[in-house]
């Protein structure tokens, strides 16, 4: 930093406390309950993470109200209502969200609607734990906001509970990661701070990605990506989201693609298009990804682990792509270095849609 230039900068901070422990998952969640005062926990989970949400219910023991395995991608409101009867009928006091960012986000929904502190156990690389926003889906539009009730309360990391993540969810997922540091370094309300924490998230997670892939058992780089995404998702609790974000948001919940898959689609092409807008970012990010070309040499790492590169190999047809941009243009658009118009989100839409090298042509 010597010789930099120190921009105008607000930095705030949320109250979270963050337990990192690996194998300490049941009694680290405990310790944070009992820190909390809290005695009668709702578990919440998905499908996929029932297991491990079912061991870290036993641990709680009789903390435990019981547990609400219905937690799906892009939060539907219809979820949100059952888990809200849940608790109350349950009497809980405090939620414990166990999984990715769809648990979570239904734990944030329950958080919203009724007040009650929430407690995150990520099992993936979301980063959804350490910020304050929320996302429902009702009527075919996922609508988003930010709001302090929902920011976790105590958060407990765990390494070795992704180490059952399966390598193609653990890329997208950590890409999802990556998005959230990037945006953050070219958002309105950027710090130095928030720079600090983003490239050495991208730096960390860019590393270890390709060793989970080479090799899922190794504890040693899935605790490096889940330290980045502690690092990507503090970011985006200290930011404003952008383009990238809205248009994830439009494509999960109007079209029902992928959450962690989109945005590892849709990331590349859409650094493309900041990429002239946004010099000072895009040097952290060449830095922290040792690249020239940040915007190829994620989709370049995309392709070499396996991931999607594509809307269409997500499953969106082709028609659908000029409907996505003027959703993504109908409403006020997220605040972006670039102003957003709808031939320019149609260009870019059309070139994920193609999945070729991205190109800052867009």
């Amino acid at each position: 930093m010597k010789g930099a230039e120190i921009p105008d900068f607000t930095y705030e901070t949320r109250p979270s406390r963050v337990v990192f422990r690996a194998g300490g998952a049941s009694s680290a969640t405990v310790g944070e309950a009992e820190q909390l005062g809290l005695r009668r926990l709702l578990v919440v989970c998905g499908v996929r993470g029932e297991s491990v949400a079912r061991e870290v219910a036993a641990g709680l023991g009789a903390a435990c109200a019981g547990v609400f395995a219905g937690a799906r991608q892009h939060v539907p409101v219809e979820d949100a209502d059952r888990v809200v009867d849940a608790a109350r009928a349950a009497a809980a006091d405090g939620c414990v969200a166990v999984g990715g960012g769809s648990a979570i986000g239904l734990g944030k929904a329950l958080a919203l609607r009724t007040g009650l502190p929430l407690i995150a156990v990520p099992s993936t690389y979301s980063g959804s734990e350490m910020t304050p926003v929320w996302g429902l889906t009702e009527g075919g539009a996922k609508r988003t906001g930010r709001d302090p009730s929902v920011q976790p309360r105590s958060v407990v990391y765990d390494p070795e509970l992704t180490l059952s993540l399966p390598p193609a969810l653990s890329v997208t997922s950590g890409v999802n990661a990556l998005a959230h540091a990037a945006e953050s370094l070219y958002a309105p309300d950027a710090s130095p701070v928030v720079g600090l924490l983003a490239e050495e998230g991208v730096r960390a997670m860019a590393a270890a990605l390709p060793e989970i892939v080479a090799d899922p058992g190794g504890l040693a780089a899935r605790t490096r990506a889940l330290y980045a995404a502690w690092l990507c998702g503090s970011c985006l609790g200290a930011t404003t989201m952008g383009l990238h974000h809205k248009l994830c948001h439009v494509l999960g919940g109007s079209f029902g693609l992928p959450h962690a898959e989109t945005h590892t689609v849709v990331l590349p092409y859409a650094l493309a298009y900041n990429a002239p807008a946004a010099p000072r970012a895009f040097a952290a990010l060449s830095r922290a990804l040792d690249a020239q070309d940040v915007p190829r040499s994620l989709w370049e790492l995309a392709g070499r682990l396996g991931a999607p590169r594509s809307l269409a190999r997500l499953g969106l047809a082709e028609a659908d792509v000029e409907r996505a941009a003027r959703l993504a243009t109908a409403a006020a658009p997220y605040a972006n270095p670039r102003q957003v118009g709808y031939d320019g989100v149609l260009g870019l839409l059309r070139a994920a849609y193609a999945g070729g090298p991205p190109s800052t042509d867009l």
